[in-house]
């Protein structure tokens, strides 16, 4: 039965910079790259191809050794210039100079019909697309092995400056369908898709069949999956459940229906820091230069692969995240500024209401920098992390028990439920300036490793 949730807590980060609601000309990205460090939890990655290989849209790239069948592959046709390797040999990036036409191998059309669920598992896993299946808890690639109670598909975003899912996913209608009726296939429960409910739901959900619509209204972090799965069917000890992005399911669909590894999706180009901003169709893994040469309206920027939140720095040649579907540029931070928040002012963005923190009463747009305005100090216990967590969980205790490796503590606290994108507000609105994401990251570490 649909579900309708109203949140009470979060809080919306109004910037600048948004993309307007049209489709914008760039030159295509000539390189992309295939980066193991986007795939969380991937422990052993084994590369399949050399420097000077030629390969085509869904050859084989990569596996990892630890969950072999899944296999990593070309998002386009062309030719292995770098295998690019980090300290101790780590793998950090597969380049590939691409085709000016994109040729593709034949992994065959999969009938849903006539498949068995054993074997759509085999072909997902082969056919590229399984990475989009994301395990809760721990926020990893799923485990083919295994069956999930529920899988989950947040169909909006409330992230800043984040991208209109409707928008980005028009014309699509015939893949997303089929890849929820994969979906389907690979649980025993339900899959539930949730829409914003403050908002008119896009045609492309609205008449989606054969799942659970939701609705989700309030402020950030409504879109996020994790709190969506807390108000829906909440993730115990021993439960499992997958979700999948929007994008992730279309993946599938294309697969499904073509018979082809289609790594091509429209992105969100963001920021205060941009000239052109907007739309644009483009291949996951393409290098960002494209997008951010040229169009620049300052010279000291930070470039993001996602959103100001929980997504990745990279260089002006660096490359588009597998799981991102929107580059932001903002002003770089590095200043010192005579007396900080001190000062009273109205262009600050705070969650605060505090001496200089005027931001509320700024109801327009902020053009913010990657300035934190203070150093890392002791965490203090505030209050306000439980003021923008939309979960019943107690995150103050939570992120004690994680400093302190109280193993019964973070299970009973509800380490479980989350992953980093999901205290990232926290993080945001810390008076402490601690790396919540990356606390997060390294208690779930300790949960499975140990």
């Amino acid at each position: 039965m649909s579900k309708n949730v109203k949140l009470r807590k979060g809080f919306d980060i109004n910037l600048a910079g948004k993309a307007a609601k049209e489709m914008v000309d760039f030159e295509p990205a000539q390189t992309f790259a295939i980066k193991p460090t986007d795939f969380v939890g991937m422990q052993r990655p084994k590369v399949l191809v050399n420097e000077g290989d030629t390969v085509k849209a869904g050859t084989p790239i990569l596996f990892d050794k630890a969950m072999d069948q899944v296999q990593y592959l070309s998002p386009v046709s062309g030719e292995i210039i770098e295998i690019k390797r980090g300290e101790k040999r780590k793998l950090l990036e597969i380049k590939i100079l691409a085709d000016k036409e994109t040729s593709y191998e034949d992994l065959g059309k999969i009938d849903l019909k006539s498949t068995d669920r054993a074997t759509l598992v085999e072909k997902l896993a082969a056919g590229g697309v399984w990475p989009h299946i994301i395990q809760r808890p721990y926020g990893v690639v799923a485990n083919p092995a295994d069956e999930p109670k529920a899988i989950f598909i947040s169909a909006f975003d409330s992230n800043p400056l984040a991208p209109d899912m409707g928008f980005v996913l028009q014309g699509e209608e015939q893949y997303f369908q089929a890849g929820l009726d994969a979906l389907t296939k690979l649980t025993s429960g339900k899959v539930h898709l949730n829409v914003n409910g403050a908002e008119q739901v896009s045609a492309l959900f609205a008449n989606a069949k054969g799942v659970q619509i939701n609705k989700f209204s309030g402020a950030h972090p409504a879109g996020n999956v994790g709190v969506q799965i807390h108000h829906l069917d909440p993730i115990n000890k021993g439960d499992i459940a997958w979700t999948v992005s929007p994008v992730g399911v279309v993946q599938i669909g294309k697969l499904i229906v073509e018979g082809k590894y289609d790594a091509s999706k429209t992105i969100a180009v963001t920021g205060s820091e941009l000239t052109k901003r907007g739309y644009v169709k483009t291949i996951s893994g393409a290098s960002v230069s494209t997008f951010v040469k040229g169009n620049l309206q300052s010279g000291n920027i930070r470039v993001i692969s996602g959103n100001v939140l929980t997504g990745e720095k990279i260089s002006m040649e660096g490359y588009l995240g597998f799981y991102h579907n929107q580059i932001t540029v903002i002003p770089e931070g590095d200043y010192e500024e005579f007396l900080g928040w001190l000062m009273p002012s109205t262009k600050k963005l705070s969650f605060h209401k505090a001496i200089g923190m005027l931001s509320f009463l700024n109801k327009g747009e902020f053009k913010v920098d990657t300035n934190t305005h203070g150093e890392e100090r002791p965490f203090v216990v505030s209050g306000v992390f439980e003021k923008v967590l939309p979960m019943d969980i107690l995150p103050t205790y939570l992120f004690k028990a994680i400093i302190a490796e109280d193993f019964d503590e973070m299970e009973e606290l509800g380490l479980y439920e989350i992953i980093e994108e999901d205290v990232a507000l926290c993080e945001f609105v810390d008076p402490s300036k601690n790396d919540l994401q990356q606390l997060v990251r390294s208690g779930i570490e300790l949960l499975m490793y140990s």
